[in-house]
């Protein structure tokens, strides 16, 4: 929806966080240092700019969500994503987020991305190989999985922090379920007009849910469907 800059000047990941942080998106130091840390160049299709504040097609009728959406969706989960914690990153297209979120919840947690496209979890999985994120691939920690996410992801739940990249007409049932008591879901939900839902699970199960800001993702849906645009 916004777009914070734009044009070529900015050459490098750095700069793109800097600007970020004097914008006022990013205000946690951890959230500045995993952006500073993965490229977001390595997970954008060549010939694109990396670092405008603009979302990018990456084939498939996907997306990579412009810097400004990532951050805020980190700055959203930056208390899930502690240390040891498991998180789930539904969509997970480019495998940017996913590598953010291994990078968070370190060796001992676990970092789970789910795509439907197989050959953007391909794609994926390359990406993150040539990033900082290429350690935590190789131990286990990060993986990424072909599958509807609408279902998650169940092998490694309950999860922490849930991020779904993909707007969805209502919040997933399972996704629901595979959320851990005190754990939080990020998610875009709407048809046309879609906000961005913080859902929290509180300590006896229920759910709380706010509207955090007006956005513009792609639809969660079948991989025919979004095949078929």
């Amino acid at each position: 929806m916004e777009q914070y800059w734009s044009g070529s000047a900015l050459n490098e990941n750095k700069g793109m966080v800097d600007n970020l942080q004097r914008y006022g998106i990013i205000t946690s130091r951890k959230v500045g240092e995993v952006m500073e840390t993965i490229d977001r160049a390595l997970f954008v299709p060549g010939g694109l700019q990396p670092y405008v504040d603009s979302p990018m097609p990456i084939g498939y009728n996907a997306t990579i969500s412009a810097p400004h959406m990532h951050a805020t969706c980190l700055q959203l989960l930056e208390k899930n994503l502690q240390p040891g914690m498991r998180a789930l990153d539904v969509g997970s297209g480019t495998g940017y987020l996913t590598g953010c979120f291994a990078l968070m919840v370190g060796p001992q947690g676990r970092a789970v991305g789910v795509e439907h496209i197989p050959e953007l979890v391909s794609f994926s999985i390359e990406n993150i190989k040539k990033s900082a994120a290429a350690l935590p691939l190789k131990d286990g920690s990060l993986s990424v999985h072909c599958c509807d996410g609408r279902q998650g992801w169940p092998d490694f739940a309950p999860y922490e922090a849930i991020h779904v990249g993909a707007a969805a007409p209502e919040i997933p049932q399972p996704l629901i379920d595979q959320l851990k008591p005190g754990g939080r879901m990020v998610i875009p939900v709407g048809n046309i007009f879609q906000d961005l839902k913080v859902v929290d699970k509180n300590s006896d199960g229920s759910i709380s849910i706010r509207t955090e800001t007006s956005v513009r993702y792609v639809p969660l849906t079948s991989r025919e469907a979004q095949l078929r645009g």
